[in-house]
């Protein structure tokens, strides 16, 4: 009886270890596509239907051979633009090759637009990676601008490098001046405008200028997320119960995506917070 009975008890827990096991390597790889509709007026007409879709924090992940998986997840989306919204390296682990496997596969989809994360600002090898970029044909929207036009018309894509690109590590907080500046700098444009920027928590400044839409991720998704609440268990930045950590979110006219990201980085296991690719389509509204 009694050895029956611990023969019982190591069947189910072994049966729960190896459940478990299942479950978090499938929260880990199996990527969700999370589609969107985004509506404004401000959209030329031109732009109606117009597909942006959004990869963060990759963080050295491989999804199959040469990213296949995720390769296949995102041409399935029809972009016609794909924005790259940093850390496609962990610094801790540093393999830009893993990254770039990526980026090569994605340039043959859609035109790819990016911006760094802390990780590429603390990686020490920025240079080598933004040449790295370029090279594969990525445009690089540090602090900078570019123009996405068809017809006639035209819609502005703005770009910032991540603040601790002047901070050295956690504790020296985030030095917000050069964010600042180039918001300053942009404020003046008129025209639909788009912004690309790693940090979601930095919301509240996007939204005092005249930033339309804004693609970030960093966050995670909050890292292990409560399946009844759907909300974010902790985040960079924000800490606990952090505010910006998935979906949408509107101020002063200013709607913010935040990607849940792909991979990991000081916490290796996600739970119910699957990998997430974004895809938003543009439509105008003439209302």
């Amino acid at each position: 009886m009694k050895i029956r009975f611990t023969i019982r008890n190591i069947t189910f827990c072994a049966i729960v270890v190896i459940g478990l096991i299942l479950f978090c390597y499938w929260q880990n790889n199996h990527i969700v596509i999370t589609g969107a509709k985004y509506s404004n007026p401000r959209i030329p007409k031109e732009f109606a239907g117009y597909v942006i879709a959004h990869i963060s924090d990759l963080h050295n992940k491989e999804f199959g051979k040469k990213q296949e998986k995720l390769l296949n997840k995102l041409k399935r989306t029809s972009p016609d633009i794909i924005v790259i919204t940093g850390d496609l390296v962990d610094r801790r682990k540093y393999d830009l090759n893993k990254a770039m496997r990526f980026v090569k596969g994605a340039v043959k989809i859609a035109p790819v637009y990016y911006v760094s994360g802390n990780h590429e600002a603390w990686s020490n090898q920025y240079e080598t990676i933004r040449s790295r970029l370029e090279e594969a044909g990525v445009q690089v929207l540090d602090d900078s601008a570019a123009e996405l036009l068809i017809g006639g018309s035209s819609i502005r894509l703005l770009g910032l490098s991540d603040p601790d690109f002047l901070t050295s590590r956690y504790r020296d907080g985030t030095d917000t001046s050069r964010v600042e500046e180039c918001l300053r700098q942009w404020s003046g444009e008129e025209g639909f405008q788009i912004l690309l920027s790693h940090r979601p928590e930095l919301f509240d400044r996007y939204a005092e200028y005249p930033v339309d839409l804004v693609f970030s991720g960093h966050a995670h998704g909050g890292q292990f997320r409560l399946p009844f609440v759907r909300r974010g268990l902790i985040a960079p930045d924000q800490g606990l119960f952090p505010k910006y950590t998935s979906g949408s979110y509107t101020k002063n006219g200013t709607t913010m995506f935040v990607s849940r990201g792909l991979g990991n980085s000081i916490l290796p296991i996600r739970i119910f917070n699957r990998p997430e690719i974004v895809v938003v389509s543009l439509e105008h509204n003439a209302s």
